[in-house]
């Protein structure tokens, strides 16, 4: 009879982990003597992607540096919702861990904050000719587009509005 293999608690959970968060590896071969902007013209036939060469931790901006190219062996092909382009990470904040040698999921990156928690922004309200403007402390934070709740600094009324691309407010009539 067979008897069920046991391991400890730590090591059961450190796998489970690893492959919870750690993503998947990426079959690839790296890309000898080039950096991560670059691409030589005598590539074999393969796809080329970027990973981390690094561990890369949460709330860090990626930059191309921590990232390696890599070409994937002829046959694979990276799996569906990874950032694997220059364009699709540099600039971007590590939402969790990344692992070296492993895809990165797009849901592991966001985009930097234009606004950050509990900073002073101006408020707008912009209706027909009127435009209505005041001062108010962010209560969460922001790039552009996303919709946050701000604190009025006068009169401490919680407002909702989107972030505009040059770091201002808009809010609309409720």
């Amino acid at each position: 009879m067979a008897m069920p293999i046991s391991c400890s608690a730590f090591h059961r959970t450190a796998l489970i982990l690893a492959l919870v968060s750690g993503g998947l590896p990426a079959f690839a071969q790296e890309s000898a003597n080039q950096s991560a902007t670059q691409i030589a013209s005598n590539q074999p036939a393969g796809e080329v992607v970027l990973i981390p060469n690094r561990v890369i931790y949460p709330g860090e901006t990626i930059e191309l540096a921590a990232l390696k190219q890599v070409t994937l062996i002829p046959g694979k092909h990276k799996p569906d919702a990874m950032a694997t382009r220059a364009e699709e990470l540099q600039g971007k904040i590590a939402k969790r861990t990344l692992l070296p040698g492993r895809y990165i999921p797009t849901a592991a990156i966001r985009e930097a904050w234009l606004v950050e928690q509990g900073a002073a922004v101006q408020v707008f309200f912009i209706a027909g000719g009127l435009t209505i403007t005041a001062t108010a402390v962010t209560l969460q934070p922001g790039s552009a587009g996303d919709f946050i709740k701000v604190r009025n600094s006068d009169s401490g009324k919680i407002l909702s509005g989107t972030v505009m691309a040059d770091g201002t407010i808009q809010v609309s009539a409720s």
